[in-house]
């Protein structure tokens, strides 16, 4: 989908999605379909479709302000916001990590129905100082009622909903485990679409009025967003059963300390271009250092016959690494803060037991969750040294540290 940029308040840009258009188009029509069969019906047609612009353009504010309380709930935490986003099915807060805590989780999720219900007060109290049957009257009624029906809807318990965030801010006070939290709301969510489908199209058959079945549409995106929690849970809890020894490989080679960078290059570097060119170098049943080709470039070509492995390896405690019974969330973090696109897992003994990649780590989780994935796929991840949008191991990561 595509979107533009519509501005920003308090540093957080705006967004509309091209789905919004969509929407405002049908609540515009419905906006003006009511005022010129309202009492302001004797005024040009014009006046009508004008206010129902202007009253769907104030609806879509008040879905940005009730984005924008969660988000500077979650500001005031020290998350940072990236943006957010109105699409069809109203507004979304683009927020970098989750609460640390579930109070603070709390507090983000009932920030938005507060703004809602506080532009409901607003609204009710303009109804009721201006004169009744007139204009004001009539937009500040409907967007009342609006803003009180959309504080109500995403109080509903169940994710995607703020109702499904408080739920397993809930779960998460009483049980101590976020991820508990997070199964109950998904299994909520799921129900409550389930629900909003069966009930839309029971109505439709009922009535044989197909403008009832946006409740079945509401239905689907409620299921088909719990069922992506439902997903990320899982994926979170494999990450959290899992140590580096369990995504570990030993695509590198162990080459003898003592060769010369001659020896090498030629043994080896000339030889191994389709593999990872790895290398560490080891003696005397020790291993001595990682070796990376491309510290060869800074030596004089007329010292390579003399120079050998072991004065240009780095010590393995000097490069980056991670033991063996590392969780797979700190190795996923510990990958992020490195240039290199693999990392060194070391042994109880110091030995260097395997190394790690992305690749290497979608694998591990793909596997523990009994996910087929081609190997095509992997060696892909391998080569762009990036996750798929799929399985963003280091956005979850993050959350989970």
């Amino acid at each position: 989908m595509t979107k533009w940029r519509i501005g920003s308040l308090f540093d957080i840009p705006f967004y509309i999605d091209s789905s919004w258009l969509l929407i405002l188009a049908l609540v515009t029509i419905i906006d003006a379909g009511e005022l010129n069969a309202s009492s302001f019906s004797s005024q040009s047609p014009l006046i009508g479709w004008v206010m129902g612009l202007v009253m769907a353009l104030l609806l879509f504010a008040s879905v940005l302000l009730h984005e924008l309380g969660h988000s500077l709930v979650a500001r005031a935490q020290g998350i940072s916001v990236n943006s957010i986003t109105l699409f069809l099915f109203g507004g979304v807060a683009s927020i970098e990590r989750e609460s640390k805590t579930p109070v603070e989780a709390l507090l983000v999720a009932i920030a938005g129905p507060c703004v809602s219900l506080v532009l409901f007060g607003l609204f009710l109290l303009l109804t009721q100082l201006t004169s009744e049957f007139s204009l004001l009257e009539f937009v500040s009624s409907d967007l009342a009622r609006i803003n009180l029906v959309l504080a109500l809807f995403n109080l509903i318990p169940g994710l995607p909903l703020d109702g499904g965030q408080v739920l397993k801010a809930i779960v998460w006070k009483l049980t101590g485990d976020r991820l508990c939290g997070m199964r109950w709301a998904s299994a909520s969510g799921k129900l409550i679409g389930f629900l909003g489908i069966g009930i839309g199209l029971l109505l439709v058959l009922l009535t044989g009025e197909f403008s009832i079945a946006w409740i079945s549409l509401i239905g689907w995106f409620v299921l088909r967003n719990a069922n992506a929690y439902e997903r990320l849970t899982k994926i979170q809890e494999s990450v959290l059963s899992l140590v580096a020894a369990d995504a570990m490989t030993r695509e590198f080679r162990v080459i003898d300390a003592n060769r010369t960078l001659k020896d090498f290059a030629q043994e080896y570097i000339l030889t191994d271009l389709g593999s990872p060119g790895i290398y560490y170098a080891a003696s005397d049943g020790r291993y001595r250092g990682l070796v990376q080709p491309k510290e060869l470039q800074a030596i004089e070509r007329s010292q390579w016959e003399s120079t050998t492995l072991l004065e240009i390896a780095r010590p393995l405690t000097e490069i980056p690494f991670v033991e063996e019974k590392t969780s797979l969330v700190e190795t996923i973090n510990r990958l992020e803060q490195i240039e290199d696109r693999r990392i060194t897992v070391l042994s109880p003994a110091g030995a260097v037991a395997g190394i790690i990649d992305r690749g290497d780590l979608v694998k591990a989780v793909v596997t523990r969750q009994n996910l087929p994935i081609p190997d095509a796929e992997i060696k892909r991840i391998k080569a762009e040294g990036t996750y798929p949008s799929y399985l963003n191991l280091a956005a979850i990561a993050k959350e989970l540290d």
